[in-house]
């Protein structure tokens, strides 16, 4: 029996993280099925890079969310005062950057970042959304009040990341993680203000 396409992503996605190319060819020797069948399955080879990357992706945002968990539960701010949403992004940028298989991934493989930077992607509209759910969170239990929307917010945060995250592939100079957190945590508190009092 052919593997799902859950279990073909899976795999590519362990072989990203082990630093090895996505190669459609002995993916689909792997689990015993021609190309053709894999292409039915989860597509060409960028689109089965793209679905990689969001479980990659996926997988590092509920990681960080368990740790914010274990570490400061129900709260809304950290011990510094600093938002939940950034945080757990913090967190997950983190473990993104510190990932050597990703890390080679960007390096080695061009088509790497036009997936992950594709507005029609399967990446980039869907980390929008899980950007969003984590300010709506904080909204929500926090009186915030946006001054702009949340899925505005959500798309300049991301493409924020993307500038200075993938800085080294993008302009040819290092990525620079720290001033990511930085610039990020002042852009969304300057929009995630607190309610008025009435």
């Amino acid at each position: 029996m052919y593997a799902t396409p859950e279990e073909i992503v899976r795999y590519a996605a362990d072989l990203i993280r082990s630093g090895t190319r996505l190669d459609t060819q002995a993916i689909a020797a792997q689990f015993g099925m021609s190309r053709t069948t894999l292409f039915r399955k989860v597509g060409n080879r960028e689109q089965l890079l793209g679905e990689a990357l969001w479980w990659l992706a996926e997988a590092a945002l509920s990681r960080a969310n368990d740790r914010w968990q274990r570490e400061y539960g129900t709260a809304l701010r950290d011990d510094r005062g600093r938002l939940r949403s950034l945080r757990i992004l913090e967190y997950y940028g983190a473990t993104m950057v510190g990932d050597p298989g990703f890390a080679w991934l960007l390096e080695n493989d061009p088509t790497a970042l036009r997936v992950l930077t594709n507005p029609q992607g399967e990446v980039q509209p869907r980390l929008i959304a899980a950007h969003a759910t984590l300010f709506d969170r904080d909204i929500l239990e926090g009186g915030l009040a946006p001054v702009v929307d949340v899925q505005t917010l959500s798309f300049a945060v991301v493409r924020l990341e993307d500038a200075i995250l993938y800085s080294d592939v993008l302009a040819g100079h290092a990525a620079n993680f720290p001033a990511a957190v930085t610039l990020v945590q002042h852009l969304v508190e300057s929009v995630l203000q607190a309610s008025a009092p009435a």
